[in-house]
């Protein structure tokens, strides 16, 4: 069952302020009566900015009250002030940065993917390299990265950014997998996953004792996966298990958020998809443009910030992003 807001006759979807999709398609499409109790039939869909080449990674600044994200081929991370809808460049050169994240001290993390690196802005600005290599090697292009509150970063790194010069720097490969890796506090690297085609966006489970991995080989190959795996988390941070939670038809699964319930937010091509921690589809936000990847923001941590293609665009939801302990 579908609904939505009614859509005027000749809207635009393109418009500046209130965005919907074409006349008589629904915003929302309840496939399980639990949907019902995440979202708000009232909240509308609405486009914040425009312009971008390929948008990605948000993460929200609650201290700021402004949202960090990336515009990949154009090489630049972003700012949206919440307060004012102003978007300025936080940082350019930004090495084709895709997948951002906050550590324990509210430091920005991000995936370089052209460059190959993860980095951490510093309080100052200044950058500094986190990893850029696993056993000599440098690694592939990091996608995109969750940080647990024990202070590790946990990131996947496949080949994109050395594929093409749209979203990286084409580069002969060094490492033998698309991996996922955990680096400690300490600085060390570990790899946790190697049977991935293509690993992307991840994320804990509010009591971080499960891991959610996308895999979106099917991308770069209609033969590769198209579906997000859950692991268990052990005590001495190795995963186990990794079977298929759910399987994506639409475009490909790329980033992903959890609510504080345990359900999965994941970007696809026709917008956002709410999955119960059981792999029950519960329903869909449809978005004009593919959604890449989506963050938990505002006050409330309430306003779904998605990352779409072209665009930024926002709804508010009737659930909260989980909160790290």
């Amino acid at each position: 069952m579908s609904y939505s807001m009614p859509v005027p006759k000749g809207t635009d979807v393109a418009s500046d302020t209130m965005t919907h999709l074409p006349t008589g398609e629904p915003i929302y499409e309840i496939l399980d009566p639990r949907f019902g109790e995440c979202i708000d039939l009232v909240a509308q869909l609405e486009r914040l900015h425009t312009g971008l080449r390929w948008a990605e990674g948000p993460v929200y600044f609650a201290d700021h009250h402004a949202l960090i994200f990336s515009d990949i081929p154009n090489e630049r991370i972003l700012r949206y002030e919440e307060g004012t809808g102003e978007v300025s460049v936080f940082r350019g050169s930004s090495g084709n940065a895709n997948g951002n994240t906050r550590d324990r001290e509210g430091r920005l993390v991000t995936c370089e993917q052209g460059s190959g690196r993860v980095t951490r802005t510093e309080y100052d600005g200044t950058v500094t390299v986190l990893a850029d290599s696993y056993e000599g090697r440098r690694l592939n292009a990091p996608n995109d990265a969750v940080v647990k509150s024990d202070g590790s970063i946990w990131f996947s790194d496949p080949s994109y950014g050395r594929e093409t010069s749209f979203v990286g720097m084409p580069r002969p490969r060094e490492q033998d997998v698309d991996g996922v890796y955990r680096l400690d506090p300490s600085g060390q690297l570990t790899l946790v996953a190697s049977d991935f085609w293509k690993p992307n966006g991840l994320a804990f489970s509010p009591d971080e004792s499960k891991l959610y991995i996308v895999d979106s080989g099917y991308l770069p190959d209609p033969r590769g996966p198209r579906h997000v795996r859950v692991f268990d988390v052990e005590d001495d941070g190795s995963l186990s298990g990794g079977e298929v939670l759910v399987e994506i038809t639409a475009g490909i699964p790329d980033g992903l958020r959890i609510d504080d319930g345990g359900r999965l937010w994941i970007g696809t091509g026709d917008g956002v998809q709410c999955v119960h921690p059981d792999g029950t589809l519960l329903g869909k936000i449809r978005v004009p443009e593919a959604a890449a990847n989506l963050a938990f923001g505002g006050p409330k941590r309430n306003r779904l910030y998605i990352t779409a293609t072209t665009s930024l665009y926002g709804i508010f939801v009737n659930v909260s992003g989980v909160q790290r302990p």
